[in-house]
């Protein structure tokens, strides 16, 4: 046997023993969600959920955070990032420390924190979802820095700002026609995790005392048994739906070829 073959053979072993690490949690999920009626397999738990009422209420509300704070975090991150790649690139570092605050101080410092500062007047937000969304921001912080940065990385681009601008291209004209189009998928994969980390968050929601969707999956699993693994099942599936509809969505903002202040 080649080099070449015994290589090919070790990848899609691992690739083999990936998918079964990933999917087999998911298949016994899915198989115990099925035995909400003794002695048959019936979608019954399923059937619950969706007439549970808090679930649609949840997840709806959910979702809307969970879209604010992209939009939010991807705006407070983008020009940042382009600004230490062009201008303040010995920033760097400092920056990469502030990426790693989020995952020395625990969630419920933060909350209390915020909670603390936030609290009285003139800064009363505690009964506001901006304070829900600014802590989401935090926490997903790390995860949307280093999605754009990785794409900033991957691109020339001092290059491709230099020559838009020669083109007379504005800055608004080059963000949103040049480096945008160019690190889009970068900017999928920070919404997605984004995404991923508000859906399921649990300490912010509870602490502040909005219905949110990881709360109620908590409140499932503490009461029922075969719910909490439909629960999860659903989850999983509206998580990745609203990756496809977001790369669906994304498949328009570039046609073939990369673009240079709107010049092929």
């Amino acid at each position: 046997m080649s080099d070449t073959m015994r290589r090919k053979g070790w990848s899609w072993l691992w690739l083999a023993l990936g998918t079964l690490y990933f999917f087999l949690p998911l298949v016994a999920t899915f198989l115990f969600s099925l035995k909400g009626k003794k002695g048959v397999l019936s979608f019954i738990a399923y059937a619950h959920v969706f007439a549970d009422p808090q679930f649609v209420q949840t997840f709806t509300f959910s979702l809307e955070m969970a879209v604010v704070t992209i939009v939010a975090g991807l705006a407070l991150m983008i020009p940042t990032a382009i600004w230490v790649h062009l201008r303040l690139p010995r920033a760097r570092p400092l920056i990469e420390i502030f990426a790693l605050l989020p995952f020395v101080i625990p969630p419920i410092v933060l909350v209390f924190g915020l909670i603390r500062m936030y609290s009285r007047p003139p800064f009363a937000l505690v009964t506001s979802p901006v304070l829900l969304v600014a802590g989401y921001v935090v926490l997903s912080f790390p995860y949307v820095f280093r999605s754009v940065d990785a794409g900033l990385r991957a691109i020339d681009l001092r290059m491709l700002t230099e020559a838009a601008q020669s083109l007379g291209s504005r800055w608004g004209t080059t963000l949103f026609r040049v480096v945008l189009p160019n690190i889009r998928v970068s900017l999928l994969s920070a919404a997605f995790l984004t995404f991923s980390i508000v859906v399921g968050e649990l300490t912010l929601a509870v602490m502040l005392a909005w219905p949110a969707f990881g709360p109620y999956m908590a409140l499932v699993g503490r009461d029922l048994a075969y719910e909490p693994a439909a629960l999860a099942i659903i989850s999983f599936l509206l998580t990745w739906g609203a990756l496809l509809v977001m790369q669906l969505l994304s498949r328009g903002l570039r046609g073939p070829g990369t673009t240079v202040g709107g010049v092929h």
